[in-house]
Order: C-alpha cells, then sequence, then structure tokens
C-alpha cells in the first residue's frame, strides 16, 4: 500500500503567493532594469481579472517581462537556490512544517502539486523535505528556460490530472494507495475530493464552506 501526502504550495504552506516575489527578487538580482516593466505586469493582472488574460498567459506575460523570454539555465537555478533559501528562513508556516515532519514519521511520501513553476518549486521542496514535485513546466530549449508553459498549467482539474498521471508514471495504481490532500484554495477540490482524506488549510472563505459541505477537515497553520 502507497501512502501519500500531497500538499499545494502558495498560502498552504507558505505565508503568501510565491510567483510574483520570486519574478521580483530574481529581476532585482539578475536585471534590476527589468523592475520598469512592473506596471506593464500589473496590466496584464487587471486583464487576468477581467478575464480578457487567461491564468496561463499572464504567468507567461509575467516572465516574459520580468525574467526575459529566454532565461540560462544556469541563472534560474542560482535564482531558484537564493530564493528557496529566503523562503525557507521567513516564509513558511510552522504549522506545515510539523504536519510534513509528522506525514514523514507516519510513512508518507511527502509529494509537493504547485501551479508554481517546477524551476523553482522543487529548489522550495527540496529545503522542506518533499520527495516529489508536481507542477507546472517550462519550455527548455538550448540550455534555457523560456517564458511559454509546458504541458498543462498545473491548477484546478488540470492539477489532478497530472497527479494522476503521475501515480501512473510511479506504477502506483491508485486503489493501492492511500492519499492525504492538502490546499487553502476551492481549486484543489477536484483533488481533495479525489483524495482519501481532504485538509482544508488555512481556507479562504469558498473553501471553508465546502470543506463543511463535505466533511473535509479544517486546519489553520497561520496561527
Amino acid at each position: 500500500m502507497h501512502q501519500l501526502a500531497v500538499y499545494d504550495m502558495d498560502k498552504t504552506i507558505t505565508y503568501a503567493p510565491t510567483w510574483t516575489k520570486f519574478l521580483v527578487a530574481t529581476a532585482r538580482a539578475e536585471s534590476p532594469w527589468r523592475l520598469l516593466f512592473l506596471p506593464v505586469a500589473a496590466i496584464a493582472g487587471v486583464g487576468y481579472g477581467l478575464r480578457v488574460v487567461s491564468r496561463p498567459r499572464l504567468k507567461e506575460i509575467a516572465q516574459r517581462l520580468l525574467l526575459g523570454g529566454r532565461m540560462p539555465e544556469a541563472t534560474a537555478t542560482r535564482a531558484a537556490a537564493r530564493f528557496a533559501e529566503q523562503l525557507d528562513r521567513s516564509g513558511i508556516y510552522r504549522g506545515a512544517r510539523d504536519q510534513i515532519a509528522a506525514d514523514r514519521a507516519a510513512g508518507y511520501r511527502i509529494v509537493m502539486a504547485t501551479a508554481s513553476y517546477g524551476f523553482y518549486a522543487e529548489a522550495i521542496a527540496a529545503r522542506l523535505g518533499f520527495d516529489d514535485v508536481i507542477a507546472t513546466g517550462v519550455v527548455r530549449e538550448g540550455g534555457t528556460i523560456r517564458a511559454k508553459i509546458a504541458g498543462e498549467n498545473c491548477y484546478g482539474p488540470a492539477k489532478l490530472t497530472m497527479i494522476q498521471a503521475w501515480l501512473a508514471d510511479h506504477g502506483m495504481a491508485r486503489t493501492d494507495s492511500v492519499v492525504r490532500f492538502y490546499s487553502d484554495h476551492a481549486s484543489d477540490a477536484p483533488s481533495l475530493e479525489w483524495a482519501d482524506v481532504g485538509i482544508a488549510v488555512n481556507p479562504h472563505p469558498p473553501l471553508r464552506t465546502m470543506a463543511a459541505l463535505r466533511g473535509w477537515a479544517v486546519e489553520d497553520w497561520a496561527r
């Protein structure tokens, strides 16, 4: 029997969303002049709010503006390690650390499933002791990371599809697996429903309501 503890990342184990913070921190360290594009990125964010820019397209636009259309792999690796170190010092819920340790002690394989890009989420996961990462991919060409998503954005129903594909790739049948899933957001409802144990962590109001209706546990790691 496979025991899996699957965690969302942003606002589940971290105090705040990480993508914008990563973009700004990396631009400041690697190409400060790119911070001039922040207002343009904000306009794209307004477009997302108005539903004229999709979530995946918004991520690509922001990456192109603040990191460039192509970022050398070595630069991305350096930026990810620097950001992960900073986040580990001051951006992780104590309750998340405690739960990860408890799940590991209980024999669970610890998996991160996040809409964030894998090229930096993997560095965060490594510092926190995760075994595996399921995340949004980027197109890689000629030793560079392009501002283009590879495959699906690991969000909502697509996240569940990617988790299921990961299970199959690792030779784990769902019927032979016990899965715990942790998330702060209602967009992860498909994965919470699919798991044997769904846990709403630091839930925003829609997820708190959903958890009450569906009998999911609710935990507050922000205390």
